[in-house]
Order: structure tokens, then C-alpha cells, then sequence
């Protein structure tokens, strides 16, 4: 098994400190970006109230996008528990930053 590596991707402004598998470092890193992009282009194109609007319609795009380009299926149960595992490392790192 592969040591995991710390990385710091931010989304929306905000930094977020990873481990992940040293073969998918550049996927994470341009996932990001690609969201960080989708982000700007919505803020210019629509009204939001906040940032949380904007990452809603990245989530939105994303979602149609894969139907619409026709890409493989999204495996929604894996991708729920990945969202949810990284939900928790979020909320982990940032527990850990107030201590």
C-alpha cells in the first residue's frame, strides 16, 4: 500500500489539507481547479447570495454534465461515501486548526 501524502487544495476560497494516494495527486488537483473555474464563471453569469450558492450549481453542473457528455455512470453509493469521508476529514482538520 501506498504512503499517502499530504496535499492543500482550496475550493471556493478556502484551504483544504488532504492525504491521498501519490498517483492521484494531479486528478485531485485539476478536479479542483475545474471546480474553482466553474465557480468564477457562475459568479459572473448569476446572481448568488453566497458561496454556497455557487459550489451548489458546480454540484448541479457536474451532476448533468455526466449525463449529458455520457460518461461513464456515476457510482452514486460510492460517491456519496466519499463526499461523506470527506466531509469528515474537512471537519476533522478544521477541529484540529482551533486547538
Amino acid at each position: 500500500m501506498n504512503e499517502l501524502i499530504p496535499v492543500n487544495i482550496v475550493i471556493a476560497d478556502r484551504s483544504y489539507r488532504l492525504k491521498i494516494e501519490p498517483a492521484d495527486e494531479e486528478m485531485v488537483r485539476k478536479t479542483a481547479a475545474l471546480i474553482n473555474d466553474k465557480i468564477n464563471s457562475f459568479k459572473t453569469q448569476f446572481a448568488g447570495k453566497d458561496m454556497q450558492d455557487y459550489i451548489a450549481m458546480v454540484l448541479l453542473w457536474f451532476a448533468t454534465e455526466q449525463k449529458e457528455t455520457g460518461s461513464q455512470p456515476v457510482q452514486w453509493t460510492d460517491a456519496a461515501n466519499q463526499i461523506a469521508e470527506l466531509g469528515n476529514m474537512i471537519e476533522k482538520a478544521l477541529l484540529e486548526g482551533k486547538d
